[in-house]
């Protein structure tokens, strides 16, 4: 008992708490303390919508050096449902994860389940993708139930709209997310270590950023998240929305890109002051036969593959590249086994994990021009495709 207590007291003294280690001109080397444990950032997060980083196994993404992974309020609401989360007390314990976690409000799914999906003032009406059951949420029912999720980040609930968007929308949108923001943060019940995100919206207009900025900061949320991006923008518009963002944040608190991205993406949002980072890509591309290289994406599915003995990458030192030759992979996509998804996976996640953390120790030694430069001139990311 004495052993719980002291745990307990060590748990609750640990503050959510931000702290800048480096900058390299907009670049930055953070730390992030929370309940959970430290994240060191730039920071890649793992996406886990259903409580599962797809073809991994949970103690896998652990040793691929992940500080933290996703999870999502919408889905996971949808199954296995709140009533079995509350009885395992929280995500954490029903997928074995001592590490941070960070779920997403469903804001998203506004957008890609639209056509399921009625946006009021008070909430949002979604037809189950499931079985048609009608579901309402609101800020309040979101906050409440990443709260059951006993999520280290809660995010506001938002509405996310496509690029490119109307002024009308976006303004509209804007406005909205301001309000649910303010609810949402109402909602939240504060604790040691953990944290909520306010979520910049305004498309690629500049003013309805400012705006959203300012009024989010007002409500002094532990970080903020540039929301809106990964929606179909070509990269200089995503590089230009981010500088007209970062300005307006605070430089004390962490900023989190939502959805993004590609690799020279991360690098590209990295060099102008963007600390955490989230995509689909690593998991999707590996069980769909890509892999993230440093010469670029390859296909491992090409016939060029077929009676190659070499590795993915030869400068990759991850499970799959040392133990692997691409005409095994080859031959395990063909056949459409499930390994070759697992590790294709296991090499893209390590890419990426290998990735921020390089970034993050250039931007130490205060050469991170010099590693942008080397990366994406070897990475020479469309002749690969």
């Amino acid at each position: 008992m004495e052993i719980v207590a002291c745990l307990r007291e060590k748990i609750m003294s640990i503050k959510f708490d931000f702290t800048l280690v480096a900058e390299d001109s907009k670049a930055r080397a953070g730390l992030l303390r929370t309940a959970h444990g430290d994240i060191e950032t730039p920071i890649f997060m793992p996406v886990g919508t259903l409580g599962t980083v797809k073809a991994m196994h949970l103690k896998d993404v652990l040793e691929l050096g992940s500080q933290i992974i996703l999870g999502n309020t919408y889905h996971l609401y949808l199954r296995p449902g709140q009533e079995v989360l509350k009885k395992f007390g929280g995500l954490r314990s029903f997928i074995n994860w001592e590490k941070p976690i960070l779920t997403d409000s469903g804001g998203f799914q506004i957008m890609s389940l639209s056509k399921l999906t009625k946006v009021t003032d008070k909430g949002v009406y979604f037809q189950s993708h499931l079985d048609g059951k009608k579901i309402f949420l609101t800020p309040e029912s979101s906050t409440q139930f990443q709260h059951i999720l006993g999520s280290t980040i809660t995010m506001q609930l938002d509405e996310c709209i496509k690029y490119p968007a109307l002024r009308t929308d976006a303004e509209n949108s804007t406005n909205l997310s301001i309000e649910w923001a303010k609810r949402s943060r109402e909602a939240f019940i504060n604790r040691p270590g953990y944290g909520q995100f306010g979520i910049v919206q305004g498309s690629d207009f500049e003013d309805l950023r400012e705006i959203s900025c300012n009024e989010l900061t007002k409500i002094d949320f532990e970080g903020y998240a540039i929301g809106g991006l990964a929606v179909g923008e070509p990269q200089d518009v995503m590089f230009d929305t981010i500088i007209k963002t970062e300005k307006k944040l605070p430089k004390h608190k962490p900023r989190y890109l939502m959805g993004v991205g590609k690799p020279d993406d991360i690098i590209g949002a990295i060099k102008r002051g963007v600390d955490m980072f989230d995509c689909v890509l690593p998991t999707r591309s590996g069980r769909n036969g890509q892999a993230f290289t440093s010469l670029g994406p390859i296909n491992i599915k090409n016939s060029k593959y077929k009676f190659n003995k070499n590795p993915l990458d030869q400068d990759c030192f991850c499970y799959t590249c040392k133990n692997f030759s691409n005409a095994y992979i080859h031959h395990l996509i063909k056949s459409k086994e499930i390994l070759g998804a697992s590790l294709l996976t296991w090499h893209n996640l390590s890419f990426y994990m290998n990735l921020v953390k390089r970034a993050r120790e250039s931007i130490i030694s205060n050469s991170f021009k010099e590693f942008e430069k080397n990366f994406l001139k070897k990475y020479n990311f469309k002749s690969n495709v």
